[in-house]
């Protein structure tokens, strides 16, 4: 049985996350106090934490940032549950290290598949996902040991789901891959969620960038329809 850690100041939240995700068939705990939610996830070393953002003086992306930095619980998947919404919030989210990022008010159902596919991702690892070996196309090399993207002679690190993300883009080199397909090969849900894909391109982008030539652009947005890789570049 999977153990689910809630953070939240607001016990009908919590409360409410708890009921339904017991319904089915996790176990599951909560913490109002920030504080004592990071002891307890030290203690109890859930399988997975929904953390919320603004919960006084302690928030949501320090609790993370922790989390990422403590070796014994630096795995565990982390689910943001906030009403910040904003692109610069998911960006500080994702560069906090969480896994996904759901904005309040929100559906249980989607909260449900949510959790379903990140306890699913992190507990088996998917052959079909996993680069075994270094993987090079054109100008790009992906390094799995240390989840490292080289572009030329320069390398940059990447989070486990960017590595994912571009990985994907990279089997599929020259072809566009739509946000839906990312979903599912990255995160294994079918939900259409535009905005997390949007927020881990941008932070992808941003990140390859910085290595490469400035007149140099990997990663094409087709709009209206996904992305697509090309592995020489393209001056824009």
């Amino acid at each position: 049985m999977s153990k689910i850690l809630i953070i939240d100041d607001d016990i009908a939240i919590c409360e409410l996350v708890k009921i339904n995700l017991e319904l089915q068939g996790y176990e599951c705990l909560y913490s109002t106090d920030p504080v004592r939610g990071f002891a307890l996830i030290k203690q109890e070393e859930p399988n997975l934490v929904i953390l919320d953002v603004m919960m006084g003086a302690v928030n949501g992306f320090s609790v993370a940032q922790k989390i990422r930095q403590t070796k014994e619980i630096e795995k565990t998947p982390i689910i943001m549950l906030t009403a910040l919404g904003e692109l610069n919030n998911k960006l500080e989210g994702f560069n906090s290290g969480v896994d996904d990022y759901i904005t309040k008010p929100f559906e249980i159902e989607e909260l449900k598949a949510r959790v379903l596919a990140l306890l699913n991702r992190s507990g088996v690892e998917m052959d079909s996902l996993r680069v075994k070996e270094i993987l090079s196309k054109g100008d790009i090399t992906l390094i799995p040991e240390s989840y490292q993207v080289q572009i030329l002679d320069k390398k940059a690190q990447l989070t486990p789901i960017e590595f994912d993300i571009l990985n994907v883009l990279m089997q599929k080199e020259g072809t566009m891959v739509s946000s839906k397909v990312l979903l599912k090969e990255v995160w294994g849900y079918d939900e259409d969620n535009i905005d997390t894909i949007r927020v881990h391109i941008t932070h992808l982008r941003s990140k390859i960038n910085k290595i490469s030539s400035s007149k140099n652009k990997y990663i094409q947005t087709i709009y209206g329809g996904g992305y697509r890789l090309l592995a020489d570049g393209i001056e824009e």
